[in-house]
């Protein structure tokens, strides 16, 4: 250990090899905050296709339950997604 970046001779020593793991430990503390503080994509858990009240989710109510069947799901998800689909 004693070669490492000239430790004898008033070089930086072994600790110098604590900054890469510090500042690894500060970009993965900060992905890690971002992704719990809500910073997604619109596409997300909390996103509005999530809403229970969305026309979406309606929708998708009525088919399970039975009150509409495939096709007329189908043509009306189409349609829906013309008028609310993602706006990427």
């Amino acid at each position: 250990m004693e070669t490492l970046a000239h430790f004898g001779d008033g070089g930086p020593g072994p600790w110098i090899l604590l900054f890469p793991l510090f500042w690894a430990l500060v970009v993965g503390l900060g992905i890690t905050l971002l992704r719990r503080t809500g910073w997604r994509g619109r596409r997300g858990p909390h996103g509005p296709a999530a809403r229970a009240d969305s026309p979406v989710a309606v929708l998708g109510r009525r088919f399970a339950s039975g009150e509409i069947d495939e096709d007329e799901y189908w043509r009306r998800l189409s349609v829906l997604e013309e008028h609310f689909g993602s706006r990427d």
